[in-house]
């Protein structure tokens, strides 16, 4: 073997061990597993689900412990208070799944027995659909009639919000929530509740 056929066989082997290296070294093992659905997992310090049911269930026992419910009881006696959720805004630095965080708040007023939820107003217009529907196709035994829904007494919104504080590799992350209940016969606001929650997430260096 000449020296022009050696070297090209050495580059070869160069690049083909190259390769492995570079392959191996981009290689990741991922592992799996399923776990409880309960069971806290933070592995940022952003907003998570348990974030979510936490804050619900602490405002909706505060809301419920207020007032307004007690005073509707006495002047409806026999009658379920009913709320619809207007808007739950999310004014916070991230993304935030508004839509799980308002189902918590409902499952927290519904398992009290103390109160219960009409259908959102994008909900009831698809309710008026299927009504309609029905209205022209469905059998006279078996149509569901339009005009008899159940009117809210309450509307439920309010707000997410949060401050980032970071510096050198530590931070802190500051959510707070805001909701209101408002009396949709008077106007009044008959509940105003808040919740805070501070995180604190350092970022660690390793050495090998």
């Amino acid at each position: 073997m000449n020296f022009q056929q050696t070297s090209k066989s050495i580059l070869a082997t160069v690049l083909v061990l190259g390769t492995v290296v570079f392959v191996n070294g981009c290689g990741k093992s991922v592992e799996v597993a399923r776990v409880d659905s309960g069971k806290e997992i933070a592995l940022t310090d952003k907003w998570n689900d348990e974030d979510s049911r936490l804050v619900a269930e602490e405002m909706i026992n505060d809301m419920l412990s207020y007032p307004w419910i007690s005073q509707f009881n006495q002047r409806f006696p026999g009658k379920e208070p009913l709320v619809t959720v207007q808007r739950v805004r999310n004014k916070s630095h991230e993304h935030i799944a508004v839509d799980t965080f308002v189902n918590d708040i409902k499952r927290a007023v519904i398992r009290s027995g103390k109160a219960g939820f009409i259908a959102t107003l994008e909900e009831r217009q698809d309710t008026r659909a299927e009504l309609a529907d029905q209205d022209m196709n469905a059998s006279a035994d078996t149509r569901m009639e339009m005009g008899e829904e159940d009117g809210a007494n309450f509307a439920l919104s309010g707000t997410i919000n949060s401050i980032v504080d970071q510096l050198d590799g530590q931070r802190v992350t500051y959510y707070q929530v805001d909701l209101k209940l408002i009396n949709l016969q008077t106007a009044r606001e008959v509940w105003n509740g808040s919740k805070k929650i501070k995180k604190f997430m350092e970022r660690k260096s390793f050495s090998f």
